[in-house]
């Protein structure tokens, strides 16, 4: 257990703060005191699991960082992870239209089911594309709100051309190691390719979600 104890108070000083909370109302009241909240994968998109709060474990939530629950079982709060050391890392909160449920996004360490499954309704949760999208929230929060300490803002700065070159230079230096076998060196490239060209994107004024729609249109001819 003491490990747990150091793994928790750990993760609690590495958590990043400000976690976003839109405006909450939440009518426990609806049923005796209990609200269902459904846990997503902040990254991944996928749903975790479903528990159950109250005022208190909602307020611990928010307290503490990691995901807790009111146990009806064992009729306590219960944070999640606290035997197995597999907590989940709060990311936002909300509630539904109605204030009776709760939409918790977190970042699990670890599987999230008892069974050792990545979550209760036993899905495979190990695709991390979701991040691109928090990605490119930065790089568009970067050219409407730019700081002179940010290289993504100082692409912006000096235009299309500059932005459109670094994808070109990008992009040479990914062929080239692709001709090798060293991995790490491959995927920095990939790494940086990607930044850029959603750099260049973000620069012309479109969205992913629009070559999206390109691919998607070209499958349904197919």
């Amino acid at each position: 257990m003491s490990g747990v104890v150091s793994s928790l108070k750990k993760i609690q000083k590495t958590r990043p703060f400000g976690v976003l909370e839109k405006d909450m109302d939440i009518d426990f009241d609806k049923m005796d005191g209990l609200v269902p909240a459904i846990v997503q994968d902040a990254i991944s998109g996928k749903v975790l699991m479903q528990g159950y709060m109250n005022a208190e474990a909602l307020g611990k939530t928010k307290e503490t960082g990691m995901v807790t629950f009111f146990s009806r079982s064992k009729n306590r709060l219960w944070t999640k992870g606290e035997t197995s050391g597999n907590f989940m890392e709060l990311v936002s909160l909300a509630s539904d239209c109605d204030g009776d449920s709760i939409l918790v996004k977190a970042n699990p360490r670890g599987p999230v089911c008892h069974t050792g499954a990545d979550t209760c309704f036993d899905e495979l949760n190990s695709s991390k594309t979701g991040f691109i999208d928090q990605l490119r929230a930065i790089i568009k929060d970067r050219k409407n709100n730019p700081t002179d300490t940010s290289y993504t803002a100082s692409l912006f700065a000096k235009g299309i051309n500059k932005v459109a070159q670094k994808v070109g230079e990008e992009a040479v230096e990914i062929v080239i190691e692709a001709k090798d076998d060293n991995k790490e060196l491959f995927m920095g490239e990939a790494a940086d390719l990607l930044y850029h060209y959603l750099v260049l994107l973000e620069a012309k004024g479109y969205e992913l979600d629009d070559v999206m729609e390109v691919l998607i249109d070209r499958h349904k001819k197919k």
